[in-house]
């Protein structure tokens, strides 16, 4: 991972149902990411759900993506 590279994190079955829920979004309705990509961790598959933390000034935001 490079230091200017947000951090990618694969989430947990469990974790997913609880971010779904708060939202009250489905699975289908996340941004894609595509496999390939460079950024995502080691052992992600299609269907997984990626939490990225991009840092801006002080603050941390998230953004979830599912895999495609």
């Amino acid at each position: 991972m490079h230091a200017l590279q947000p951090k990618h994190t694969k989430l947990k079955t469990e974790e997913v149902k609880k971010i779904l829920e708060k939202y009250n979004i489905s699975v289908s309705q996340l941004p894609r990411i595509k496999a390939d990509d460079g950024a995502l961790p080691e052992g992600c598959a299609s269907g997984d759900v990626i939490q990225i933390e991009r840092k801006f000034r002080d603050k941390i935001n998230v953004y979830f993506r599912v895999v495609a």
